[in-house]
């Protein structure tokens, strides 16, 4: 599959929690926790679970990250 997003997260899935229209995929991405909102019928689509391997591809020109320290 070709896509023009420039930003791809290689990570791991660790939760999939389904809302009535939307879940929230958490993908560990060297440490830091990604959360994608996506439809739960993406979701099955899919077949996302925990302890996959996954993207999180992000479709922006820009992406800046922030850490506390």
């Amino acid at each position: 599959m070709r896509i023009s997003a420039r930003n791809r997260l290689k990570g791991t899935i660790v939760e999939v929690t389904k809302g009535q229209t939307t879940a929230h995929v958490r993908i560990d991405v060297k440490g830091i926790i990604v959360t994608a909102a996506i439809t739960n019928e993406a979701v099955d689509e899919l077949g996302l679970k925990a302890g996959q391997e996954a993207y999180a591809i992000v479709k922006a020109s820009d992406v800046m990250v922030g850490l506390d320290n």
